[in-house]
């Protein structure tokens, strides 16, 4: 059941809040011992979110399609009274004096709050191999990574603990996990959603964004937190809109592009796949035409040193605590220390350049399309990967794909478009210019009632 039918079911009494949310508990109390995606599961809250949803609707209060339906958040999002950890042990003894805009947002549009959810240490890495609550697993093959950071998210998600989940996403944290896991995964325009109470990882990378099982339901959840926020720096103040696409959308007349250079070192069944869906939209009379864009490696390379620098100073303030960081993550807080400031300086002035020659694609096409990732789920603590008869690490594999739109600050939409030979879910990603969430998520809408995507599990 997606979000929109559930709140056509409340609405029609055929179903409560509180049923939703009870099935939910019980669901997780039964699959979350392998899964691992809840790290804090705050039923109390939920069973009064529930009765209070179910009292308003009674009541005709209708705060709209959110009011009644189950969600979580990832751990770095701050719930009053709430553990707030980031899956660390550097914030293990945080407590949530607050709750961040985005749960805030999501409170006032009625949605049952059902915890938060297991992600990579402090949100720097893809697999929420998590070393100190335990790895996730990934529903469609419990052996392999259900991504991250917002593993917990995407896991939570596909396995039908929630209906909706949020993710943050600084080099793909929220894509990398819809990929694997088979469920849409939105990362908006960086300034779109406030990260405000949000525990930070690279200040001018983060990005704050749903996952959820369709692409209208993804929509629904941006609805609910998109909007200017004065205690975001960040925030911009350009009008929210209504971003959920019309039901029998169409894509006529759409350029759709794609640069070759976006599918070199992909895994043969991803390219096939995401080909298969660009011949999809071709046949829904979108226009698909060849660009000419920087290609992932120059945007992954000043990503890359701009992540490293600004993670290493948010936790500057913990890095002589060794004990308290996993291998990984500490591997990379020291890379980052010693990284010159004329470099980081040198990376911002490029990623200028890059983001004024990426524009220039717009006058020629409406959106892109590329993979989301350049391969399926890899086995848990699988290091390496092997593209084309070259083998090279799963962190840049995972990542190339989606890391560049985080530099640029581009909306972007991670769908489902297949299964590999393995079945586990292949992920296309959709891109779009600054602040075009609607065109991006109409495209997705038309691409998923055209029947691409993976079948519920």
């Amino acid at each position: 059941m997606t979000i929109l039918e559930a709140a056509r079911s409340l609405r029609a009494r055929s179903v409560t809040s509180l049923e939703l949310a009870t099935t939910a508990l019980s669901r997780i109390e039964r699959l979350n011992p392998s899964l691992r995606a809840f790290l804090t599961i705050t039923a109390e809250r939920a069973l009064a979110d529930a009765r209070r949803a179910d009292a308003e609707l009674a009541a005709g209060r209708d705060r709209g399609p959110l009011h009644g339906i189950p969600i979580a958040v990832k751990d770095l999002f701050a719930i009053a009274g709430v553990p707030n950890t980031a899956g660390s042990l550097v914030y293990r003894d945080r407590i949530a004096a607050f709750d961040c805009a985005v749960v805030e947002r999501l409170t006032e549009a009625g949605s049952v709050m059902l915890g938060t959810l297991n992600q990579h240490e402090l949100a720097y890495g893809i697999t929420s191999a998590n070393p100190h609550f335990g790895a996730v697993r990934n529903p469609w093959n419990p052996d392999r990574s259900p991504g991250g950071s917002s593993g917990g998210s995407g896991a939570a998600v596909a396995a039908g603990l929630v209906f909706a989940a949020m993710g943050s996403d600084t080099g793909g944290s929220i894509r990398i996990p819809a990929s694997f896991c088979g469920t849409v995964g939105l990362k908006p325009t960086y300034g779109r959603v406030s990260r405000y109470g949000v525990l930070p990882l690279a200040q001018t990378l983060d990005h704050m964004g749903p996952l959820a099982r369709t692409v209208r339901d993804a929509a629904v959840m941006l609805n609910a937190i998109a909007g200017f926020d004065a205690r975001d720096p960040a925030s911009s103040r350009r009008p929210a809109e209504d971003f959920v696409p019309a039901e029998g959308c169409g894509i006529r007349g759409l350029r759709i592009g794609f640069a070759e250079s976006w599918f070199e070192r992909v895994h043969p069944e991803v390219e096939s796949a995401v080909r298969g869906a660009m011949a999809r939209a071709e046949a829904l009379e979108a226009e698909i035409r060849p660009v000419r864009v920087p290609g992932p490696a120059a945007l992954n390379a000043v990503g890359q040193i701009i992540l490293l620098s600004e993670a290493a100073a948010v936790l500057a303030p913990y890095h002589q605590r060794r004990e308290l960081f996993g291998q990984d993550v500490l591997a990379l807080l020291d890379q980052g220390s010693l990284i010159p400031a004329t470099d980081y300086i040198q990376a911002q002035r490029i990623r200028r350049s890059l983001e004024r020659s990426f524009a220039e694609v717009w006058s020629e096409a409406d959106c892109l399309i590329t993979p989301a990732t350049a391969i399926t789920a890899p086995r848990i603590g699988q290091a390496t990967v092997t593209i084309g008869g070259m083998e090279e690490p799963v962190r840049p594999a995972a990542t190339r794909m989606s890391r560049p739109f985080n530099v640029l600050g581009l909306p972007a939409l991670s769908i489902p478009c297949g299964l590999d030979a393995s079945g586990l879910p292949i992920g296309l990603q959709i891109v779009a210019p600054p602040f075009q969430e609607a065109r991006l998520l109409r495209v997705g809408a038309a691409l998923e009632d055209s029947g691409i995507g993976v079948p519920p599990l």
